[in-house]
């Protein structure tokens, strides 16, 4: 059976300088096909060390035994900062905690239970918007799904949706952000001092003072409906009103913007991949299409949030793309401390590597690694893998704040995008994974819309 796309990996070993030029094309290609089967690998560079942990024990005491000791590397955010300012992406230790104690009630059950009739909103909208591409011509459809990703959320966070004017800029100029490859930044490379200047390219500065100004404006506008009682009752509205539980404050207008610029990098951008790569591998094999389509033919015409639970397939397919395409493929934490892995030490500073890419794929965990199999979360290695070595939100306290909301929009999006069109492959053109920000198509995602 035909696999699904894998980037070759690099041959042999390469100079720092090499490394940088691979990296800069593709983040996936630039490592060595030996991290495949590694429990952990190092790399030495002049500026730094770091350690690729893939060993399910090791990826614990990261993530979930000692947290506090590896806190997020600056390294990843330095690309990031002039967008994401000092955002819950970015920070660490008791700002961190403070920010996440603000957020984190606003995507418990009950909330995303409430926000559901947005996310099928949105989705009614993406089905009537592919209405006059599913004419069997080639469509590229990562940017069907970047739109649709981008409506679930203004729709639930301000309750407007993505045709709004400063909706629909902010979303035009994301995608102007993207192009200029904001995270390879010479920061991410060199341990350079605080003082001195990170050079981010002028494009990369233009798009994020506009997004940010535009984020202002409707941060501000629902800070005065708030004090006048107007206020819709979404996500904005619960995370500027709720107060730290330890200090009694709120997020300061600032903090406010900082705050929803991720939400929308890390809300948007990842589920516009994860969606794309879904409907994409759904083409390549269509009895798994044909399999979830008549499992979402069983919804409403309108679903509630109670028929989330039917969507056994869809949920699975779901979970087996964000395995073979992780929208976020690599994660960086740094050593507070010396410490001492699989008898190897790792010194004080060094940068520990977790990768989601190698992990979901690694020969010594999963049964077939780079098969598409959506059944295997219901075999044995399946269901142990899931709970050991499946990662694609992060996962202890840092886990993303967003993980069961993007468990919800997927899977529902998915459903009603094949309930209403066939999707089929462009047999001239082939995607290809890489990675930059997140895990997309090297030239696009290109498929064949139909209705059903």
């Amino acid at each position: 059976m035909k696999q699904p796309p894998k980037p070759p990996a690099r041959p042999g070993n390469v100079s720092l300088w090499r490394y940088m030029k691979l990296f800069r094309q593709d983040i996936l290609s630039a490592q060595p096909a030996r991290l495949y089967r590694a429990w952990m690998a190092e790399f030495r560079t002049p500026f730094f060390r770091s350690f690729l942990c893939n060993q399910p024990h090791l990826v614990d005491i990261v993530l979930r035994e000692r947290p506090d000791d590896f806190p997020k590397s600056g390294r990843i955010g330095e690309g990031l900062k002039p967008l994401l300012g000092n955002s819950v992406f970015v920070t660490n230790g008791e700002v961190w905690k403070r920010q996440r104690r603000i957020i984190d009630p606003a995507f418990e059950g009950g909330r995303l239970r409430e926000v559901f009739p947005a996310m099928v909103q949105a989705g009614q909208a993406a089905v009537l918007r592919l209405a006059h591409l599913a004419d069997g011509a080639p469509q590229e459809i990562e940017a069907e799904t970047s739109h649709a990703a981008a409506d679930v959320i203004f729709r639930t966070l301000f309750s407007i949706p993505i045709e709004h004017d400063v909706a629909g800029r902010v979303f035009s100029e994301f995608r102007e952000h993207q192009r200029a490859q904001p995270v390879l930044n010479l920061g991410a490379f060199l341990p350079l001092p605080r003082w001195f200047p990170r050079f981010h390219s002028r494009r990369t500065r233009q798009t994020a003072r506009t997004i940010r100004r535009l984020i202002t404006q409707l941060t501000v506008a629902r800070a005065q409906d708030i004090r006048s009682g107007k206020a819709p009752d979404d996500l904005a509205t619960k995370i500027m009103t709720t107060k730290d539980p330890q200090t009694g404050q709120t997020f300061a207008p600032d903090e406010m913007v900082d705050q929803v610029a991720i939400f929308f990098l890390a809300g948007h951008e990842t589920s516009a991949s994860a969606l794309a790569w879904a409907l994409y591998l759904l083409a390549l094999y269509p009895e798994w299409q044909d399999r979830l389509a008549a499992e979402a033919q069983g919804l409403p015409e309108v679903p509630d949030f109670s028929d989330m639970s039917k969507l056994q397939i869809s949920r699975d397919v779901f979970r087996e793309t964000l395995r073979l395409y992780p929208p976020v493929p690599m994660m960086v934490r740094e050593a507070s401390c010396p410490e001492q892995f699989r008898d190897r030490h790792v010194p004080k500073g060094s940068q520990i590597v977790l990768s989601p890419w190698h992990l979901h794929r690694h020969e010594r965990l999963w049964d077939r690694p780079d098969d598409f199999d959506p059944g295997r979360f219901q075999t044995e290695n399946g269901k142990t893998c899931l709970r050991e070595a499946f990662i694609p939100f992060s996962a202890g306290q840092r886990v993303c704040t967003g993980a069961g909301f993007a468990m919800i929009e997927g899977p529902l999006l998915l459903s009603m995008l094949v309930r209403a069109y066939r999707f089929e492959p462009v047999a001239d053109r082939p995607a290809m994974p890489v990675a930059h920000l997140t895990v997309r198509g090297a030239d696009g995602i290109w498929l064949k819309i139909t209705k059903r």
